[in-house]
C-alpha cells in the first residue's frame, strides 16, 4: 500500500521492486508520468510488465501512454501488445429465447434487412431473478505491435491509422467481438450496443 506521507510513493514502491530483478511485474495501474516511464523503462530492460490503463479502444492505449509524456520512440521499442475488454452480461441459459431482430439491431449489426438471422435474448425466470442475465463475459480487442506499428507510433500516428494497420493482420475490434457472441447467443444486442457504441 502507498503512503504518501511517509515517502512510498507508487513510483518509488515500483523502483524499490526492480531492485529485487523480478522476471515479471505487474502494475496495477499507469496512473502519472512517472509510473508510466518506469513502467516503459522495466520492459526496456528485459522485464516482463503487465498494466492497466483506462483508455476507450486498444489503440487509444498507445496515443493515451504518449500523450501523458512518455516518447514515442520509447513506446515503440517497450510495448509488445494492448489488450482492450468490456464486460456485457450473459444471456441466462435457462430462459434464453430466440427472436427477429428489429431495423436498429440490424443496422447496428451490420445485417441485412431480409438477411435470416435471429438472436437470442433471456425472457427472465427465477433462476436469473427474471432479468434475463446470468453472469457476465468479457467482449475483447487484442492488438499485438507489428512493425508497421511502430513505425506509425514514432511518427506520432492517430489511434485510427494504428488500429487501420493492426487490421492487416486479422485484429478485430471490440464490437466486432461483441457481434461475433451476439450472433453465437452468448449475449445480447442491446447489451452490445450499452458497452460498445462505437
Amino acid at each position: 500500500a502507498v503512503n504518501n506521507k511517509a515517502g512510498l510513493t507508487f513510483a518509488n514502491g515500483l523502483r524499490s521492486i526492480l531492485r529485487q530483478d523480478p522476471n515479471i511485474i505487474m502494475v496495477g495501474e499507469i496512473r502519472d508520468v512517472e509510473t508510466a516511464r518506469i513502467s516503459i523503462h522495466a520492459a526496456l530492460t528485459g522485464h516482463l510488465v503487465f498494466s492497466t490503463l483506462h483508455t476507450n479502444d486498444a489503440a487509444g492505449a498507445i496515443t493515451r501512454l504518449i500523450d501523458m509524456g512518455v516518447e514515442p520512440f520509447l513506446v515503440a521499442s517497450a510495448l509488445r501488445g494492448v489488450v482492450a475488454q468490456r464486460l456485457v452480461r450473459r444471456i441466462c441459459p435457462h430462459c434464453k429465447e430466440t427472436y427477429a431482430p428489429d431495423a436498429a439491431e440490424r443496422a447496428y449489426m451490420g445485417l441485412a434487412l431480409d438477411e435470416e438471422v435471429k438472436l437470442y435474448k433471456g425472457a427472465g425466470c427465477g433462476k436469473c431473478n427474471f432479468t434475463g442475465y446470468a453472469g457476465r463475459m468479457a467482449i475483447h480487442e487484442v492488438l499485438p505491435i507489428i512493425p508497421e506499428m511502430k513505425e506509425l507510433i514514432l511518427k506520432n500516428a492517430p489511434d485510427t491509422e494504428i488500429f487501420a494497420a493492426g487490421r492487416s493482420y486479422g485484429v478485430t475490434s471490440m464490437k466486432e467481438d461483441g457481434i461475433r457472441k451476439v450472433l453465437d447467443g452468448e449475449t445480447t444486442a442491446s447489451e452490445l450496443l450499452r458497452v460498445a457504441y462505437a
